[in-house]
């Protein structure tokens, strides 16, 4: 019998869980830690931030779904790692694991620019449920008393949906609300050019989004690195500065601490490396999931941005790592697999919407091109979007991962989630040896009982 472990709650985590207990046979035990006792549909939370949807609308209480379904739970954080015992400890509790996979999300580095974040800071994120909560009250209160918005992000952010949507649904609420005139628009970005987003553009994104921009009269500033906040000014490299009566600006993200604790688990940043197989190169019984992965910008840019990680991306990696433990284990015959990292992303402006199909989000190193790229603008979007979250949070609260009918539709848009190895992949796979099998539940005295 084997443990497997998976670290985090949210799009990575769960129907990872799930796509587990799913496929492998009930001798093997099941566990999902997390520090956050609810669900996040976190692609919703510009919605919440201005109170167009309760954040309840899109949450969901974890231990519940996990009832019934021969899945162990522990709430708590992580406070330690140890790769080479294969134990991790949360609180007092120490637990053994065969596989461990790690999905623990997005830790929010604001510390990178003095005065970033709501807390300690002057300015508003939607990267988690509280931080959108706080935009929430302080954008009610920013309609009271309009003037300057600043949205975009700082150097070193990745997936800049978010902070396109923001700015382009504030549009949107204020022309509404007869408040648009007393509210100049400004977005910063690290990209190199409007429309960039952190993946060297992808078919027509940039001029879809300047001509928004344009007829929005939005003013745009690309190559723009925020060195500081004050309370009232954006002060970027160069000398400008923009003042600001309300501004949300996306920070880095960095890897949870007890990564960054183990010598040689991840990088400088916190980002787990990976094989294809989305195996740690290093310590075999760890693989990574999602935001918490390592992933190599497909080129340098003047200003630093980082790789986005999306909720498609992140689901093709999480059904690419439960295939390749099941192998390990001999559930399953065939040969290992990799995450396609091909996905749809929807930007919802509320007026308008821009979709955006990438096969795959990187460009092929080899041709620095996509086998397909699609972006297309319309109302359509956001009705879309809005049945893809009711999608999502249905399919958790019936346990299901990535269910054979979501495959299908996504077949027939010819979009996989994962694929086969090349050559050379495989070739990379051997020279990190393989993985010999075994339980080691027991050894450091825990084994999780099922909820």
């Amino acid at each position: 019998m084997a443990h497997i472990v998976v670290v985090g709650g949210g799009i990575g985590g769960l129907p990872t869980a799930f796509e587990l207990r799913h496929i492998l046979p009930r001798e093997h035990q099941v566990t999902l830690i997390s520090d956050r006792d609810k669900f996040t549909f976190i692609p919703s939370l510009p919605w919440v931030a201005f109170d167009e949807t309760p954040l309840e609308n899109v949450q969901l209480e974890i231990e519940p779904l996990l009832k019934g379904r021969d899945i162990g739970w522990i709430d708590g954080r992580v406070t330690h790692l140890d790769p080479h015992e294969q134990i991790l400890k949360v609180g007092d509790r120490t637990i053994a694991y065969d596989y461990l996979t790690i999905s623990t999300g997005a830790a929010l580095k604001l510390e990178a620019v003095p005065g970033l974040g709501p807390e300690g800071g002057y300015t508003h994120s939607v990267c988690n449920p509280h931080h959108a909560v706080l935009a929430r009250e302080a954008w009610k209160e920013f309609e009271k008393n309009p003037g300057p918005l600043v949205v975009g992000a700082v150097p070193g952010a990745s997936c800049m949906g978010p902070a396109y949507e923001f700015a382009l649904l504030a549009d949107h609420i204020l022309r509404k609300k007869g408040l648009r005139d007393r509210v100049p628009i400004t977005f910063v970005s690290p990209e190199p050019y409007a429309g960039h987003l952190g993946i060297g553009g992808m078919a027509n994104s940039g001029k879809l989004v300047t001509q928004l921009f344009e007829m929005k009269q939005i003013e745009w500033i690309e190559n723009a690195a925020v060195t500081e906040i004050t309370p009232d000014t954006i002060c970027l490299a160069g000398g400008r500065r923009l003042p600001f009566k309300f501004s949300m600006l996306l920070p880095p993200f960095k890897g949870a601490q007890f990564l960054c604790d183990v010598p040689g688990l991840a990088d400088a940043k916190g980002f787990v490396p990976v094989l294809p197989t989305y195996r740690h190169p290093e310590f075999p019984s760890i693989y990574s999931v999602g935001i918490a992965t390592q992933l190599a910008p497909p080129e340098k840019t003047p200003v630093p941005i980082g790789v986005p990680k999306t909720g498609q991306m992140t689901e093709s990696m999480g059904m690419a790592v439960v295939h390749n433990i099941a192998l390990d284990l001999g559930v399953i015959q065939g040969d290992p697999v990799k995450p396609t990292l091909e996905a749809i992303c929807m930007a919802d402006f509320g007026d308008t919407g821009i979709i955006f199909i990438a096969q795959p989000v990187l460009p092929e190193l080899e041709s620095g091109t996509r086998r397909r790229a699609v972006a297309k603008r319309g109302i359509w979007v956001s009705w879309i979007k809005t049945a893809f979250e009711r999608f999502f949070m249905a399919k958790l609260q019936n346990g299901l991962g990535v269910p054979w009918f979501e495959q299908l539709g996504l077949s027939m848009l010819g979009i996989r989630l994962v694929e086969p190895l090349s050559e050379t992949e495989r070739l990379e796979v051997m020279t990190h040896g393989s993985r010999s099998s075994g339980s080691r539940i027991g050894v450091a005295g825990e084994s999780v009982q099922n909820s």
